[in-house]
């Protein structure tokens, strides 16, 4: 039963895993790997949506660890391009056309995964969240933001990002900075009159509310706040909660107009699994 269920999902999920990785033998591999976990695994009550999460996680962590070990190979052997699969790039160019084919290298795994199960595949974004183990209105960012990169590779919409990204980099330093300092005035200066900070079930689990409400529920949450440190979450400044130099607990913000609007609360291993996170210092 297990074995025929999956085989009416596998076509599917060997053209979503090699949309997202340009690869059709690590899809195949990777869809193989899925087929591993789900035959091990009871009590399914919706298989092609318990298969789709699994291909989309593990894609996304390969798409992790190729991007990692490109980047110091390119460090290594300032080739830039080394290490990238032209067959993979012939692949791409054909299915998804030149556009995404010059850009989807640059685009952070979590990025990529939304672009193409959304654009791609016609996934609705409450679904790809469910996927993803982040917030609609998360992945709707990640979307929005890759098809921008995708379709306008200009430096000045390069440039333009950075000045987001930088703005936005400010905004959080300063919010942990007063949430840290005890500066309860600073720290509600900087929260969006309907803010909302909502909680994944691994968080819940540790003792968080679900659902932090408005501007002195969400700055109470985080009211002296120690341990915490600014992170880059898939590009995006963001908070985590740091044991032994590993993430335990991430908060992916939303942000606009210099106010926080909304933070996803993540502590599911496996959702930060497919996460970049990298600590900020002064030089990042």
């Amino acid at each position: 039963m297990q074995l025929a269920a999956f085989e009416r999902e596998r076509s599917r999920l060997v053209a979503i895993a090699t949309r997202v990785l340009g690869s059709p033998g690590d899809a195949d591999d990777l869809v193989q790997e899925a087929w591993l976990r789900f035959s091990r695994t009871e009590d399914i009550d919706d298989a092609p949506a318990w298969l789709t999460t699994v291909v989309t996680r593990l894609c996304l962590d390969l798409l992790r660890r190729r991007r990692t070990r490109v980047r110091a190979e390119s460090k290594a052997t300032q080739t830039g391009r080394e290490g990238v699969d032209p067959e993979a790039d012939a692949l791409l160019a054909d299915r998804v056309g030149g556009a995404m084919q010059l850009m989807l290298d640059a685009l952070v795994p979590a990025e990529r995964a939304a672009f193409v199960l959304h654009d791609a595949f016609g996934y609705s974004f409450p679904e790809i969240a469910q996927m993803l183990g982040r917030s609609d209105a998360a992945v709707r960012q990640l979307a929005s933001r890759a098809r921008r990169k995708v379709h306008d590779a200009s430096e000045p919409l390069q440039e333009a990002q950075r000045r987001v990204v930088a703005a936005n980099r400010e905004v959080v330093e300063a919010f942990l900075s007063a949430a840290q300092g005890g500066d309860l005035s600073r720290l509600m200066s900087l929260l969006a009159p309907d803010v909302v900070m909502r909680a994944d079930s691994a968080a819940q689990a540790m003792g968080t509310q679900s659902l932090y409400d408005g501007p002195e529920s969400v700055a109470g949450r985080f009211r002296g706040a120690q341990g915490a440190r600014p992170v880059l979450i898939d590009g995006d400044p963001g908070v985590a909660w740091m044991v032994n130099g590993r993430a335990r607990v991430v908060f992916c913000f939303q942000l606009a107009d210099g106010l926080v609007r909304a933070i996803d609360l993540v502590a599911d291993r496996e959702v930060m699994a497919t996460m970049e996170i990298i600590p900020m210092t002064r030089e990042a």
